[in-house]
């Protein structure tokens, strides 16, 4: 679950209208109400999977590196196409994107319900993860575009907790219609409800109506983007410190990608759950996983108010806790013990992402500012978000799915290098990007921290 914004930032130079409504503040509304139902349907689409691994594994008899990869494949395709698609968006036009983005997951949906096989279910499958990277990097701006400033920060919490829910909602929702219909039916209903938002979003939402808000960014689209990205390389990677970051950020998502994609068959195997039972269970610990990521934002702005550098010490102790609670938790035997210890470290298991965001946000330009959130993206889905999937899918072949689980937790110590190796330098990099001091946090409320 990630917050994908690459679209071009609006410039300041139309504060004056920004600070009122652009368009009217009822079809504002009913944009983002539409935009949010996308949203849902975006991710419903990409977690109902997992609610039915169990399903697929015993129809075709796959293995569980084979039911990961299936996963794997659409937060690969995310991570590689965020940008490309962002730009491409910015020539052809952000409402035709977005729709050509919802069509494109709703009927790979739909043909992964009249899959025959393993490769053509992949196949599907990774038409989804085009189709989502298309509305990623996009969808968000759109709703940006016509609101005033002063909501921009309550939007974007809403869309990142969006993404929760419609996690939640896929595999809790794909869980009970398999168990009642058959797993194919639980790919068909999440692609129908996508082309009905689809249809009704192209009804209402149309370029000429968010006309307000375009001129300045149409101005852009004739740039050449190979020149543009050319020019952005070295600017996104100009600091440890923010190498660090993106590191870091992507390895510990490779734990909460794990535990989001195989929750469900681990409720199943160990649990002796329905499929619709593993897959509601399941669902609350996906909800855990997206509400620890708003909450380690909060938590690190106020922990850090005075001294930006605990934003590092906020994502180091998500990353020691999750390894910790995690390992207790899946050496514990089944019961409510080791559903309270393993919800806690799901809490932790991405915390670590708000305060990434924060620090690639303080360690790159304002003027790139977009450009580095897709690099983040980029992190999080090839270091985390798809191999996380796929790699505890080969351990569960050779040692069990609890074995798996019990390894993956692992990650984090590599992750917390990363970002302690980003706190050690993050002084001497935001000086360097600030041309100034900055703030220096005492020794004792540092051991504190």
């Amino acid at each position: 679950m990630e917050l994908h914004t690459t679209a071009e930032p609006i410039p300041k130079t139309e504060t004056t209208v920004s600070s009122g409504w652009p368009v009217s503040r009822r079809y504002a509304w009913v944009v983002f109400a539409l935009s949010f139902g996308l949203l849902l349907s975006d991710y419903m689409s990409r977690q109902v999977l997992n609610a039915v691994f169990p399903m697929l594994k015993a129809e075709w008899l796959l293995s569980d590196a084979r039911l990961g990869s299936l996963s794997g494949i659409v937060a690969l395709m995310v991570g590689l196409l965020t940008v490309p698609m962002s730009l491409l968006a910015d020539r052809w036009g952000r409402v035709r994107s977005l729709l050509f983005a919802a069509t494109m997951w709703s009927v790979a949906t739909l043909g992964c319900a009249v899959s025959a096989s393993y490769g053509q279910m992949f196949a599907g499958r990774l038409f989804v993860g085009i189709g989502e990277a298309a509305y990623g990097s996009i969808g968000i701006a759109v709703v940006l575009s016509i609101f005033p400033v002063g909501l921009r920060a309550t939007l974007s919490g809403a869309f990142i907790a969006g993404g929760a829910f419609g996690s939640v909602l896929g595999v809790s929702i794909g869980g009970a219609v398999a168990q009642q219909f058959g797993w194919r039916w639980a790919f068909g209903v999440m692609g129908i409800f996508g082309l009905v938002l689809a249809g009704v979003y192209g009804c209402v939402v149309t370029e000429k109506r968010l006309a307000p808000r375009a001129g300045s960014t149409d101005a852009k689209t004739d740039a050449d983007p190979r020149g543009t990205l050319r020019a952005l390389l070295p600017r996104l990677f100009s600091s440890v410190s923010v190498i660090s970051a993106y590191v870091g950020s992507g390895l510990q998502l490779f734990i909460a990608g794990a535990l989001m994609a195989w929750l469900p068959s681990y409720f199943n195997r160990y649990y002796g759950m329905t499929t619709a039972k593993a897959g509601a269970t399941a669902g609350v610990f996906v909800l855990i996983i997206g509400i620890g990521m708003i909450v380690g934002g909060i938590a690190s702005d106020r922990i850090a108010q005075a001294f930006p550098i605990r934003k590092w010490s906020v994502a180091i102790a998500c990353s020691i806790g999750s390894l910790v609670l995690l390992m207790t938790a899946f050496q514990l035997p089944t019961g409510p013990p080791q559903l309270v210890t393993l919800a806690t470290g799901a809490l932790l298991s991405a915390g670590s992402a708000g305060p990434a965001a924060a620090m690639v946000a303080n360690l790159t330009p304002a003027s790139i500012s977009a450009t580095a959130f897709a690099t983040l993206t980029l992190a999080n889905s090839l270091l985390g978000l798809a191999p996380g999937p796929a790699a505890t899918g080969a351990l569960a072949d050779s040692m069990g799915l609890l074995g798996a689980l019990r390894i993956v937790p692992l990650t984090a110590l590599a992750a917390t290098v990363a970002f302690l190796i980003g706190r050690h330098h993050y002084d001497r990099d935001l000086r360097r990007l600030t041309n100034r001091a900055p703030v220096a946090e005492p020794k004792e409320s540092e051991v504190s921290s």
